[in-house]
């Protein structure tokens, strides 16, 4: 199996690629329905090979395979290595166009006011309703500085404008990391692109003494298929990375690939409805062999994989060759993944960390809620029948933020057993802390309470 050269790449992709136009190739028309019928899973429609055109015998098969010139293949590729020129979203493929799931901050699209769940109707005035991805993203990128013109149809408002953007150079990390508080290391994957097991390993080593482990795999659209095997690989003591079957075939088990680097505490993995293919693969063995708690939303449902198979004219045709399960048969294909905690949409971060925090305050004594409002400058902390005024004096104190750092804080003593607790920054409306109280003796028990900021 040629890992490296069968891809993972959902309907979800990057639209900033600069290729040439669109167009389909006549002359490689018998070479690509020769092989469409030795090689498509899980079989050829009726009637497809009858097709006068590759554009036909394209829209009968799967929306994952498609017909590219050179150019778009290469254009492709570079989509997945996070090597980007356009307006800066990922999309996914909407009955009525390109659906923006995300925009990149600072982007083209960012500035231009684009939001996620807007949908591309048009480019430059013409509907690209029913189209590929593969066949609209070289219409809407192209060289930097150069403008596209675009209609937007906004779903929240129910109305349609066009937008004018210009295009530029986007510079994306593939692996993008922070430490949040107590001691939980959050790391973000793009894209399966080569190299992102080293980027992910590298992140590991740069935060050393983490309690756990948040791997965002949300929005991530899949990649290359040897990608998710080392991904899958840095997972300790996992030995299958996924099922495999091709057409005609029985199914079998193919490895991960063990990586020197592996997680050195509990993951918790974040999906969403847009996590498909590579992202899919590697979320389904974590589930299926019980090595990360899933938080989020059912993926996207893409459980097929594309090998470009060049052609005569120097074009590629990305045609869909196999489908892949979980390593212990958990179906994926037009079904996704199932979260092990179904989580609402943007709190997959602040629940899997509280459910990390929580964790290690197990045996803390847990102390009523404390309500605060945004314009309150400080929070008081009373004694009480839970807490002694000696556990307060004798205690190191830690304001966590749910879902984000340690907040530093300055304290206060209180005449009338009362601690001032004061944040070195205002704290924002909507956000939540643990304000924890660690005794410096083993023999006092420990405290916590839940702080909100209204």
């Amino acid at each position: 199996m040629k890992t490296l050269r069968i891809f993972l790449s959902s309907i979800i992709a990057m639209m900033l690629i600069y290729t040439s136009s669109f167009a389909y190739a006549a002359e490689p028309l018998n070479e690509v329905k020769s092989i469409v019928k030795e090689r498509y899973y899980p079989k050829v429609p009726n009637n497809a090979l009858n097709s006068k055109t590759i554009e036909g015998l394209m829209k009968q098969l799967d929306p994952y395979s498609v017909y590219m010139t050179k150019d778009e293949y290469q254009s492709f590729v570079k989509s997945i290595n996070m090597e980007l020129v356009g307006i800066g979203v990922t999309i996914l493929e909407n009955k009525k166009g390109l659906k923006i799931t995300s925009t990149i901050k600072g982007s083209p699209a960012a500035k231009g006011g684009l939001k996620p769940g807007d949908i591309i109707t048009k480019v430059e005035g013409k509907s690209i309703a029913g189209k590929s991805i593969e066949a609209v993203t070289p219409l809407i990128t192209g060289k930097e500085n150069s403008t596209v013109n675009l209609t937007i149809y906004r779903s929240s408002t129910r109305k349609i404008f066009d937008k004018k953007l210009t295009r530029k150079v986007i510079t994306l990390p593939n692996v993008e990391k922070k430490k949040l508080a107590g001691n939980i290391g959050f790391i973000r994957l793009n894209s399966f692109s080569e190299g992102s097991a080293k980027e992910i390993q590298d992140a590991i080593k740069s935060m050393p003494g983490m309690k756990g482990w948040i791997f965002d795999l949300r929005s991530n659209g899949g990649g290359y298929v040897g990608s998710a095997q080392e991904v899958i690989g840095l997972f300790p003591k996992v030995k299958y990375a996924f099922l495999y079957k091709e057409k005609g075939t029985k199914t079998f088990q193919i490895n991960a690939i063990k990586q020197k680097v592996q997680w050195n505490a509990p993951v918790s993995l974040l999906t969403d409805q847009n996590t498909a293919s590579a992202a899919e693969m590697t979320t389904a063995a974590a589930k299926d062999l019980k090595v990360a708690k899933i938080y989020g939303q059912t993926t996207f449902g893409k459980g097929v994989m594309q090998e470009p198979i060049q052609l005569s004219d120097g074009g590629f045709l990305k045609l869909t060759i196999a489908e892949f399960f979980g390593p212990k048969n958990y179906k994926i294909n037009k079904k996704g993944v199932r979260p092990d905690i179904p989580t609402a949409i943007g709190k997959e971060v602040a629940k899997s960390h509280s459910d990390f925090l929580l964790k290690q305050l197990k045996s803390y004594t847990k102390l009523t809620t404390i309500e605060n409002k945004a314009s309150e400058k400080s929070i008081q902390l009373k004694a009480s029948k839970k807490l002694s005024w000696t556990t307060i004096k004798k205690a190191n104190v830690y304001l966590w933020q749910i879902g984000g750092v340690s907040r530093k804080i300055s304290l206060k003593q209180a005449s009338d057993k009362k601690l001032i607790i004061t944040p070195s920054k205002e704290l924002k409306s909507g956000t939540n802390y643990y304000l924890v109280l660690k005794p410096k003796s083993k023999n006092i028990k420990g405290a916590y309470s839940k702080v909100t900021i209204h």
